[in-house]
């Protein structure tokens, strides 16, 4: 169904007049009817036959018919009754909306007179349309802090019928807050209102059901009805709330980083942002914001770093909930941190005793030590021990001192060092324990005489060794230490074959090595035996005694000697005869040879070198006899000469030759007078080998002149490289041998005995002056001073006798605050003391330490009571910044801040109720005084900010805006200039826009209004002729809030 026109305005009807009259005045006369509405077709409206004068025949006769322009036929005439009736159904609000009276006029023409008539048809009125509303449900808000008085415009109803079918009156459900007012308005349209009858509290009831009902006045009277959702909006009308204002919680130290150790839930009956709560700290201090952590959201508190007994057991925080209106509420939250053993024992070093001697008495003190743990009851008591194998054991001092003592004589030679474990253990579940390691070195004493490794020696040695050559090397060991293991060698004196033994024999003092001064030959002597000594360094030095055997082995070194046949001192050679009638074998002569070596060295074999005729003779290898290897011929040469080798077997071979002459001849007589004329001939070939042997000889000459010039310039370099040092140093301590030892064997015939240390005992080198000799080397001892053994928690100086030094027992840390004036032995400051830093808030704060005298070893315990001076109170913050809400009532409290020892806790108190409209921010001074002899004080500023609150409805600057338009006005063209709404409230509570509500879909559809720039403008062209009578005279323009008003609806 269309939605039913408005009824007519009362400038309106005098338009409708002045057409009427104009149709009226073409015709000549006017015939009215009135009928009700909503007949069906064909039903009878008037006998217009007999109002025009005719009858029912006549009216086809004389073509009457009606005549319209521009609207649908409504009525029809009945030729066989002549009577008027509809043509179809009629409903009057769609002809005349709302006008009071509605009337259809049209004209009647007679064609055969030419003549026209008027006819004027009234729809009457009937009850036959319901009051409705525009939504069957809507919703409505009003703050719960709204005054009672306050009123809520309500959308009203439209009833398409007139007079007394029309909308008559409303009536709202039954409730205790809210009543119904109707007001009339100038078109008397009734605009039904909401009134606030009693306070609304939101937390008690978030929201009102209620039922509008419309109703006319016909008969029957119709209604309908609309479902009014009533929301109350929350005010920060209530604080946050803690269910304790105290909370406990014992949390044992070693929890993991980031255990959840408590939830903090505070509540507030408020919703939304009033109703939303972050916590924090309250003037916490340094160490709760570095330990804990508080989730702003959810209250949970949390560790962020490890827990430790020792350093903190209590821990008293205040947590603040805070709603998004500036309300808060506080607790307490005390957490107390319970003992875990997780700390092990300590172990401090007061005084030690590196070193000892072993033949040191039982009972000598070694160190004196005290124990520590920093846990309480059960986990702190500790009790020490040291390994029962050791020859040591522990005995109690005063309060947690300890003595460490020898039970026995110690022997350094089965342990030179000890390293002595001092556990400590403490009673604790599962119990703890420490080990400290105290390094014990063992003094020697001269106690044991060196050793040989054998108690006698034997070696060998070829004849004509080198001199200067290694012969042997002694070794003896000292199981003592430094020098009373510093074993020097030497030889027993005695004279051997008229010499002394040290022209035969010399030793390495350091080394132990035997050199041979001179070369042996063993034709000469065949063994040597002799006493070498060991001496120690030790008071008194003590010794042993080696004896050593020399053997000297044979050399090939000398060639064999022929015996016969003996060389004539003449120059002639010796003749042997052969007769010429010699059978092969004949003995012709024998040649006989010795070597003065022994064994492989003197075995001899002889052979035929050269022979003037090869083939005649031969000589056994063995025996040396010349033999005739076959006959003798006739034209075999009187004379045969003979070169006979005589050779050795030792390595390398030496050889000798003899020359033989033998005369073939049956007769000595018939030979002699040629004998005396034979000479032996040199050979060409002899000649050439003496000129080799020549050459030979001067090459290796001179190659071992230009080696000694070298070597002579390498051993100066030497020496002046050492005068250098010897210069820069002032003395040759230290300085390694190999400087003036290690030249080649061929230079050792210009070496000398000399000292270079001052301690011969370490350096003393000998340089023996054979030929050739073995690179002489003297290794430098290096001593290494033994360090101090001590603990970790203390590095003790080397003290003189009498010495003092502080020891601190636990307070302070690593930091020593006292110390002893070597001076005068008075106890002065040697740092700056900070109470506040070494007690915290104690009242009574003491530094506890010892002073302990070295030697002898003593003692004493010293308290001091550091006493406080009265420092200026501190804020924690420079600035204290307040946001409280402007409904805030009087009484509410407010944390300003937190003196630093968190004794007491300012709070500011709200007095009168606030109001941010007149005053926005206060700026207050608050002062923290001491109560010292000479008071002291401190201020900080303390900033109130007031948040505001939505509490200030949005007012117009006029209560009616009117405006005139003329017709055919360009669509988007403004038709009333900017309507203004003001906000005193501020942010989100003063933002204001600007919609139609109640207004019909045509007005809708003809009219815009900017909810932001507040224009109203055409929304499509406007037509005087089609929209004249159109819903603006029933346009009202209202304003809502965007988070809602006391005075407008809003709606969904």
């Amino acid at each position: 169904m269309a939605e039913p026109r408005k009824p007519w305005s009362c400038r309106e009807l005098p338009l409708l007049v002045v057409l009427l009259g104009t149709l009226c005045a073409q015709g000549a006369g006017q015939i009215r009817y009135s009928v009700p509405e909503e007949l069906e077709k064909g039903a009878l409206v008037g006998d217009i036959a007999k109002d025009l004068g005719l009858e029912p025949r006549e009216l086809v006769e004389r073509g009457v018919r009606i005549v319209s322009r521009g609207r649908a036929q409504l009525f029809a005439l009945n030729a066989r009754s002549g009577s008027l009736v509809t043509a179809g159904r009629i409903d009057r609000e769609e002809l005349c909306a709302q006008s009071l009276r509605c009337v259809v006029s049209f004209n009647v023409l007679v064609e055969n007179k030419m003549k026209i008539y008027g006819v004027e048809v009234e729809i009457m009125d009937i009850n036959d349309n319901f009051p409705r509303f525009r939504d069957e449900e809507l919703k409505v808000k009003i703050n719960e802090n709204a005054a009672v008085g306050t009123r809520l415009v309500l959308p009203f109803a439209r009833d398409a019928d007139v007079g007394v079918n029309s909308l008559h009156s409303y009536q709202l459900s039954s409730n205790l807050h809210f009543s119904l007012d109707v007001k009339s308005g100038k078109d008397g349209q009734k605009y039904p209102e909401l009134v606030l009858e009693q306070p609304l509290d939101r937390e008690k009831e978030a929201a009102y059901n209620l039922l509008l009902t419309a109703l006319d006045g016909g008969e029957p009277t119709l209604s309908s009805t609309a479902q009014i959702h009533v929301e109350i909006l929350d005010a920060n009308d209530n604080a946050p709330l803690f269910a304790r204002s105290e909370y406990r919680v014992s949390v044992p130290e070693n929890v993991p980083v980031g255990t959840q150790l408590l939830t903090l839930t505070a509540t507030d009956p408020d919703e939304g942002i009033n109703g939303k709560l972050t916590y924090s700290f309250r003037n916490e201090e340094d160490k709760i914001a570095e330990t804990f952590q508080l989730d702003p959201n959810t209250g949970e508190i949390s560790t962020v770093q490890p827990l430790d007994y020792e350093k903190t057991s209590f821990y008293r925080m205040e947590v603040v909930a805070q709603d998004g209106g500036a309300l808060l509420a506080s607790a307490t939250l005390l957490v107390t941190v319970q003992d875990v053993n997780d700390n092990v024992p300590e172990v401090i070093l007061t005084s030690l005793t590196s070193s000892v001697a072993e033949d040191c008495l039982p009972g000598t003190l070694i160190a004196l030590f005290s124990v520590h743990d920093a846990d309480s009851a059960e986990n702190g008591e500790i009790e020490c021990s040291v390994p029962s194998n050791l020859p040591f054991k522990l005995e109690k001092s005063i309060d947690n001192y300890y003595h460490l003592l020898t039970t026995r004589a110690l022997d350094r030679e089965e342990i030179s060092d000890y390293n002595i474990t001092v556990t400590v253990k403490d009673h604790g579940t599962p119990a703890l324990s420490t080990e400290n390691h105290i390094f014990l070195k063992v003094r020697d004493v001269n106690d044991n005489p060196p050793t040989f490794t054998h108690a006698s020696y034997y070696t060998s040695l070829l004849e004509n060794n080198p001199r200067g050559v290694s012969i042997f090397s002694v070794t003896a060991h000292d199981p003592d230490s430094g020098d009373n293991a510093q074993v020097t060698y030497s030889l027993a004196e005695y004279t051997f074959q008229g010499a002394p033994l040290s022209s035969y024999i010399s030793i390495n003092t350091d080394t132990g090595v035997l050199y041979a001064l001179r070369s042996f030959d063993y034709e000469q002597f065949r063994d040597l035996q002799l006493w070498v000594t060991a001496s120690d360094s030790g008071e008194p030095p003590l010794s042993s005694n080696a004896s050593f055997t020399l053997s000297v082995l044979d050399q090939n070194d000398n060639a064999p000697e022929i015996l016969y046949p003996t060389i004539p001192t003449d120059g002639s050679t010796g003749v042997e005869l052969a007769p010429r009638s010699a059978e092969p074998g004949y003995l012709v002569t024998k040649v006989v040879a010795v070597d003065r070596d022994s064994g492989q060295n003197a075995w001899l074999s002889y052979r035929l070198l050269k022979a003037s005729e090869p083939g005649l003779f031969s000589v056994g290898l063995h025996t040396g006899e010349v033999r005739t290897a076959r006959a003798l011929l006739d034209r075999d040469a009187l004379k045969q000469s003979l070169v006979v080798a005589v050779q050795d077997h030792g390595q390398p071979p030496l050889s000798a030759t003899v020359t033989l002459t033998v005369a073939v001849a049956d007769s000595i007589p018939a030979v002699l007078a040629d004998l005396g004329s034979l000479k032996p001939s040199v050979e060409a070939d002899e000649a050439d080998l003496t000129l080799y042997l020549v050459v030979a000889v001067a090459t290796v000459s001179c190659v071992f002149l230009a080696f000694v010039i070298v070597l002579l310039a390498l051993r100066l370099r030497r020496w002046h490289h050492s005068r250098l040092l010897q210069a820069s140093r002032g003395r040759l301590s230290g300085m390694p041998a190999s400087h003036f030892v290690g030249v080649d064997t061929f230079l050792q015939t210009y070496s000398h005995e000399i000292s270079l240390t001052s301690d011969s005992r370490k350096s003393h080198l000998i340089f023996p002056q054979p030929n050739y000799a073995d690179m002489l080397i003297s290794e430098d001892s290096c001593e290494k001073q033994e360090p101090l053994l001590v603990s970790d928690k203390i590095n003790p100086s080397k003290e003189e006798p009498g010495a003092i030094q502080v020891s601190f027992l636990a307070v302070g840390g690593e930091r020593k605050f006292f110390s002893v004036s070597p001076g005068n032995g008075n106890l002065v400051v040697g740092d700056r003391i900070d109470r506040e830093q070494i007690c915290g808030q104690k009242a009574t704060c003491f530094v506890e330490f010892e002073v302990v005298a070295v030697k002898p070893l003593t003692f004493f315990h010293v308290t001091v009571l550091i006493q406080y001076l009265n420092h200026m109170p501190i804020f924690s913050d420079n600035s204290t910044k307040l946001e409280i809400s402007e409904l805030a009532p009087a009484g509410t409290t407010f944390a300003a801040g937190k003196e630093p020892d968190g004794s007491s806790y300012p709070e500011l108190v709200q007095m009168v109720p606030l109001d941010r409209e007149q005053q926005a921010r206060h700026l207050l001074v608050l002062t923290a005084m001491d109560c010292g002899t000479l008071p002291r004080s401190y201020t900080t500023p303390v900033q109130v900010i007031v948040a505001d609150a939505h509490d200030n409805s949005p007012n117009f600057t006029l209560d009616v805006y009117s405006a005139s338009v003329r017709e055919n006005l360009p669509a988007n063209s403004a038709v009333l200039p900017r309507v203004m709404a003001t906000d005193t409230d501020e942010g989100g509570n003063a933002k204001i826009t600007y919609p139609f509500i109640n207004v019909g879909e045509a007005a809708r559809q003809l009219f815009r209004l900017g909810s932001k720039t507040r224009e109203r403008s055409m929304g499509a062209e406007m037509d005087f002729e089609e929209r004249v009578f159109a819903d603006l005279r029933t346009l009202i323009l209202m304003l809502r809030r965007v988070n809602g008003v006391w005075n407008c609806p809003s709606y969904s």
